[in-house]
């Protein structure tokens, strides 16, 4: 059936751009959430809400065979390195920097996935996903350059007065979730061939969950819950959703199809949606060389995804 390859393709190829645009548009909507809820707090509400939506989706489907050792600890380190240190990092990181420079930072994924793909799952990446990788991170790296960002509005003052001193540790922080989301880019090819992608949204985030509780529950012993506003109750559910549900299943349900170090390229579009939801929501600024570096961004996606010689070797590893 060579004919329908193209399309299970091309429709694995959206799961997955919608999936990392999606997360891109809540790394920049946390922004405003992080000013009003503590972050540990804030993290453990949205494991708490996507456990939730999602227990209906932890029964073992009749045709799946039982989790063997590997696939348990493999579930653990998904959870462990792509919600909980993903989101501590990235919510402490993006507390500290521009959503523009998380945005910009956070586009060096794509290199690191196919890194990781080639490193850990043998898997051969190609020259063109290559190509597509350089480009991605030339992309990011002109948006670097092109620093005419001011500080997030609507910081408090004292925050406002930390940020120049402490954007360098938010970069880092970002920096430490983009190997997060690597990792899990990485490990996720291997529950994807053992765990629907239901049963896999559904276990990491009661892992999330439970590996969060603590901090959670300290934070909110002493928090006012009765001081955030019902708009930032609104956009916790929807983050949450976003973050734990969606998300996920979208890009287990695009990985199945799809070598990870060529999924990897699609997290491109997290940077860019983290950009685009900054200026277009959050009034920051924008220029023409920030614009240039996400035509080059896109470009990569281009490359990745385009029918070519390179598709039909690719599964002679």
């Amino acid at each position: 059936m060579p004919q329908t390859r193209p399309a299970s393709h091309l429709l694995s190829y959206g799961l997955l751009a919608l999936s990392m645009a999606l997360v891109g548009s809540y790394v920049a909507l946390s922004k405003p959430l992080v000013l009003v809820l503590p972050v540990f707090l804030l993290a453990w509400l949205r494991f708490g809400i996507g456990g939730l939506a999602t227990l209906h989706w932890l029964k073992r489907p009749a045709d799946e065979p039982a989790m063997t050792p590997a696939t348990r600890k493999y579930l653990f380190l998904e959870s462990f390195f792509g919600n909980f240190l993903f989101s501590i990092c990235m919510l402490f990181g993006v507390s500290m920097t521009t959503a523009v420079s998380a945005g910009v930072i956070m586009a060096s994924i794509p290199a690191v996935v196919a890194v990781m793909s080639w490193v850990f799952l043998k898997e051969r990446v190609t020259p063109r996903t290559w190509a597509a990788v350089a480009c991605s991170v030339l992309g990011i790296s002109l948006l670097a350059l092109s620093k005419n960002e001011l500080p997030a509005h609507g910081a408090p003052a004292p925050e406002g007065d930390l940020m120049p001193n402490s954007a360098w540790l938010g970069n880092t922080l970002v920096f430490a979730a983009v190997l997060c989301e690597a990792a899990y880019a990485v490990i996720a090819k291997k529950l994807t061939g053992a765990l629907t992608p239901r049963r896999i949204t559904s276990l990491i985030n009661l892992w999330g969950f439970a590996l969060m509780t603590p901090f959670g529950l300290y934070t909110a012993w002493s928090f006012s819950f009765a001081a955030v506003p019902a708009p930032s109750w609104l956009l916790l559910v929807f983050y949450a959703l976003a973050a734990s549900v969606w998300t996920v299943w979208l890009w287990m349900t695009g990985l199945k199809h799809v070598p990870a170090s060529r999924a990897g390229v699609f997290t491109v579009m997290l940077p860019i949606s983290a950009a685009l939801v900054g200026v277009l929501v959050l009034g920051e600024p924008l220029g023409g060389l920030q614009l240039l570096a996400f035509g080059i961004a896109l470009l990569s996606v281009v490359l990745a995804t385009l029918p070519g010689k390179d598709t039909a070797h690719s599964h002679h590893a």
